[in-house]
């Protein structure tokens, strides 16, 4: 099971993250978000040893400047949240990065609209609600492409990441549910910790 955890801060999260074998660790660059990063905080994760992690810049309809001013040197991947196209998405490939493109599902028709992005590295298939911590239908996980290239993001949870690896999930994609209950956008280190024990426990 690959992990992604998104909503971060680069000077508290980050190292716990990594040592703990995160594979994908996500930054959000969104003004309207209670997670989103001060530009001055990227410097930081220059001092960071990555090891196997990734750092994920997590956007919406991103300027080609932002790209070249924040993204580029600093981040493995970017994901895209917006209304961005499959050529918009070869454009941003072509600086070098990576892509995770996001797709929001509302019922079983918007599951095709990946096809289109063929050339995304990661599809993560989200809930329309964002970082709102909607539930992802249960009855649209099982008719999900499954493979390493396919992440779900949704109210996944330690209590409930068993029962979605039963249905085919090998990549999960979580945010809200490690935080503290007192304060939006606070990761919890304990709950990431406990996460994480649970995803090394259910793995073949």
């Amino acid at each position: 099971m690959r992990v992604k955890i998104c909503g971060l801060h680069p000077a508290r999260d980050v190292q716990l993250c990594i040592d703990l074998g995160v594979d994908f660790l996500g930054f959000i660059f969104y003004a309207k978000s209670p997670r989103n990063v001060d530009l001055e905080e990227i410097k930081k994760l220059k001092k960071f040893s990555k090891l196997n992690s990734k750092f994920v810049a997590v956007t919406v309809n991103p300027s080609d400047e932002f790209i070249k001013s924040v993204v580029l040197g600093n981040f493995d991947y970017i994901q895209l949240h917006g209304s961005e196209t499959k050529e918009r998405v070869n454009e941003i490939k072509s600086t070098g990065l990576k892509i995770i493109k996001a797709i929001k599902i509302r019922d079983e028709k918007d599951i095709d609209s990946y096809k289109e992005y063929v050339n995304a590295d990661i599809i993560l298939f989200d809930t329309p609600g964002m970082e709102k911590s909607i539930e992802f239908p249960k009855n649209l996980i099982s008719k999900l492409p499954k493979g390493e290239r396919y992440a779900l993001a949704g109210s996944i949870s330690q209590s409930n990441i068993e029962n979605i690896k039963k249905l085919g999930i090998t990549f999960c994609d979580l945010s809200s549910n490690l935080e503290t209950d007192a304060e939006i956008g606070y990761k919890d280190h304990q709950k990431i910790k406990k996460f994480i024990n649970k995803v090394n426990e259910i793995k073949d």
